[in-house]
């Protein structure tokens, strides 16, 4: 390890100076941890009040000896009833706050300290890691002591609080091992979870603090005092912009060419750090972590249950599926199963078991799965293919259990694309979870909407396999089809029902990609969808796909909004299918096509507008949207009898509704040309500008009936639509539609501009007007 010399005092921003040494800036790895340990234990005991019956106590980070660059100092004064307290504490206290050190304090006697801990389990948690640092080393060992013997003789009762508070913090936080910006301390398999083996371990329940588990707690600890040295102060979330920095801070590095070199050479070769490696090892830590803890739970609670027996004092056992039986709360394989020649298909039809039944596989059924069970032959026999779908059918209960099965390697052994696929990240901001726990999560999500299909197997089995193309060079969607029909034909599939499984694959972007940019009452579009899919049992298994997709990406990627217009754009196409006629486009609004003009019409979502015809309708209406911060998702202008409508659905860009009376009058002035609000329109866009990669535009000239389909891909701003509109109408041409999809922080804007639009140099005026305009 490399050797590192600290000063004697904390810095003002709360981390010790640690020297640069053999190139380790900051001081990485247990030397360094321990070092910072050793620096302030000296610097607390030179600032400590030399008096009797006192002693200055640490717990968390500084009691384990475990200190991160910027972490906190966990003090106790502790005392046997002398006077003048409040003042000693405060001789402490200040001038470790006065160095800038973040500090958490109490001051108690031992008896107070011990019925603290007796009400709450956290703080009794925390005196496990309790250390004398400086005083009276009597006093602090009267409290170390009892501390841990109270833990021990309490502890089986505790538990379940424990669990409680622990489960709760899961749900907040998610599980580390899937996340793609997960937190390193409070996730679920992070470093507070280690804590709770070790109190598990000192309870005597089980010995939860295996080899792995100390090596994976190494590399955690690692890992968050990279991150703490990258960011340069504390912070515990690994955000996926500070990956590669980290990466490369811990030594995992990835080699990187320069464009123009054929062949790698010395000068041409800069070392970057590969962050996907880092997300993998991270996610590998938190496994080994979350295994650990989910056996000392259940060793907990096989201890404070006790064992059902028989009248004979053996274990009682209960059938619960063909091969498979409950004991002591675990499900274990019956005798007969371990005696005869197993079956292929027995791990399957465990995992199963343990998915509808929600209990767990006992941890030597497992290790007996993997050493004994034989190989799938392909094609699957009916039973294993039977019991794969109960499986990703079975709610709840398959995530732990798929988590099992992978945690002893089954998996491998049904499907090999599992072992590419494994904690594989996914570079899209709108993504939560990486590769493997999505496809398995889409496969609970599509268990909600198994009912609204024929083929509820099929859609189990596409939502698993739906992304199974990702990591692969090219489009995914088009990669993973035949990937995805080769796995159906091995698990047994007939060849039409494989074929039907890779369509599904290749489409299941579809619906929302033409939904959130296409016109969906233009019947080109819905012809085009139409001839797509083919029939309706393949639509309805599309539609319920994407919803169970959007569900198990993240909350950023599905929207009331995009669920209707999803089912809107599935009602015109059922009904092209059905009927072989496609819907007519709906007529407009009566309320805008009578009466005296301006009309305005704000709904919850909806903003409607009619006013005489002019040029440049559509931009006042969207920069008026702006000014109020709403954004347009989508927009539609349309004549009718002289008069101009233009009809948008909105949402608030800050979740918050605008005033609608300040909305509406503005409205009504700007479509009448009131010259003030055109002006706080222009300043307001010209202000905001997008950020990011260069725009670009792309052209469909056979997208849509009347009319050529202008795609802007630029980075969102306030306004963007307003400005882009505006110089639409400048250059010369009529929108009547937009659409707008927002991906992250990018956007990709479809406008419909009348005519065809035949003339490249034409093309090329109106392209240049609008990526000015961005």
């Amino acid at each position: 390890m490399t050797s590192l010399t600290t000063t004697t005092g904390p810095t003002g921003d709360g981390q010790l100076v640690v020297n640069e040494v053999a190139g380790v800036p900051g001081g990485i790895g247990a030397d360094a941890r321990a070092a910072r340990a050793d620096a302030l234990d000296a610097w607390l005991r030179g600032i400590f009040p030399r008096r009797e019956g006192i002693a200055l106590i640490a717990v968390g980070g500084l009691g384990r000896r475990q200190c991160a660059p910027y972490g906190d100092l966990d003090l106790v004064l502790l005392h046997a009833g002398v006077p003048g307290t409040d003042e000693l504490a405060a001789s402490l206290w200040y001038p470790i706050w006065d160095a800038g050190l973040r500090l958490d304090h109490s001051v108690r006697t031992v008896a107070e300290a011990l019925s603290v801990a007796q009400d709450d389990v956290k703080v009794a948690l925390g005196l496990l890691d309790a250390r004398h640092v400086a005083g009276d080393p009597t006093l602090a060992d009267q409290l170390v002591r009892t501390a841990a013997d109270h833990w021990r003789r309490t502890a089986v009762r505790q538990l379940p609080r424990l669990r409680e508070i622990t489960t709760a913090r899961w749900g907040t936080h998610g599980e580390l091992a899937f996340l793609l910006e997960g937190d390193l301390k409070e996730a679920a398999g992070g470093l507070r979870d280690v804590g709770l083996l070790r109190a598990i371990a000192t309870a005597g329940v089980t010995d939860a603090l295996r080899p792995a588990v100390h090596a994976a707690h190494r590399r955690l600890l690692d890992t968050r005092d990279a991150l703490h040295q990258q960011v340069g102060r504390r912070v515990d979330r690994l955000v996926a912009q500070e990956r590669d920095g980290v990466a490369a801070l811990l030594g995992l590095r990835q080699l990187q060419l320069g464009a123009s070199d054929a062949a790698p050479r010395p000068e041409s070769v800069a070392e970057a750090g590969d962050g996907d490696a880092l997300l993998r090892r991270v996610a590998g830590d938190a496994r080994t972590v979350s295994h650990a803890l989910d056996d000392a739970w259940r060793a907990a609670d096989r201890l404070r249950a006790g064992r059902h027996r028989t009248a004979g004092g053996r274990p009682l056992r209960r059938p619960v599926a063909r091969d498979v039986v409950e004991q002591d709360g675990e499900l274990v394989l019956a005798r007969a199963a371990i005696g005869a020649r197993p079956d292929p298909s027995l791990s399957l039809r465990i995992a199963a078991a343990a998915a509808t039944t929600r209990l767990p596989i006992a941890r030597a059924t497992c290790e007996w799965l993997a050493a004994y069970c034989p190989p799938l032959p392909a094609p699957w026999p009916p039973a294993a293919r039977t019991a794969l779908i109960t499986l990703l059918g079975a709610g709840p209960g398959l995530v732990p259990a798929w988590e099992t099965c992978d945690r002893y390697g089954l998996i491998d052994g049904w499907l090999p694309e599992w072992t590419r696929l494994r904690s594989l990240p996914q570079h899209n901001p709108v993504h939560r979870f990486t590769l493997d726990r999505h496809l398995v999560q889409a496969a609970y999500e599509a268990s909600r909407h198994t009912r609204d299909v024929d083929r509820p197997d099929l859609l189990l089995l596409g939502a698993f396999l739906h992304d199974i193309g990702k990591g692969l060079p090219g489009d995914h969607s088009a990669v993973g089809a035949p990937l995805a029909e080769a796995v159906a034909a091995r698990i047994g599939l007939p060849a039409d029902e494989a074929a039907l499984i890779a369509k599904l694959v290749r489409l299941h972007l579809l619906l929302p990609d033409v939904a959130t940019r296409r016109d969906l009452s233009d019947p080109k579009t819905i012809a085009g969808v139409a001839e797509r899919v083919g029939d309706t049992t393949t639509l309805e298994l599309l539609h319920g796909l994407v919803r169970a997709d959007a569900a198990a990406t993240g909350p950023a990627a599905w929207s009331d909004w995009k669920g209707r217009l999803v089912a809107e754009l599935v009602a015109r196409v059922r009904s092209a299918l059905d009927t072989g006629v496609v819907p007519a486009p709906p007529a407009p609004d009566p309320a805008l096509v009578a009466g005296p003009l301006p009309v305005v019409h704000l709904g919850e979502d909806r903003v409607a507008v009619a006013a005489a015809d002019r040029r440049g309708l559509l931009a006042t209406v969207a920069g008026c949207l702006a000014l109020h911060r709403l954004e347009v998702i989508s927009a539609d202008a349309a004549t009718v009898d002289g008069r101009a409508l233009v009809q948008c659905r909105v949402q608030p860009r800050y979740g918050l509704a605008p005033d609608p009376i300040a909305l509406s009058a503005d409205l009504r002035r700007a479509v009448t040309g009131d010259v003030s609000v055109t002006q706080r329109l222009r300043g307001r866009a010209l202000a905001a500008r997008g950020q990011g990669a260069a725009p670009r535009v792309v052209w469909h000239r056979e997208a849509a009936t009347d009319a050529v389909l202008l795609e802007l891909r630029a980075a969102d701003a306030a306004g963007l639509l307003y400005r882009v509109t505006c110089a639409l109408d400048e250059a010369g041409a009529q929108v009547r539609a937009a659409r707008i999809s927002t991906l992250g922080g990018d956007v990709v804007d479809a406008f419909y501009l009348v005519g065809g639009w035949p003339s490249d140099a034409d093309r090329a005026r109106i392209e240049a007007a609008v990526l000015a305009a961005v």
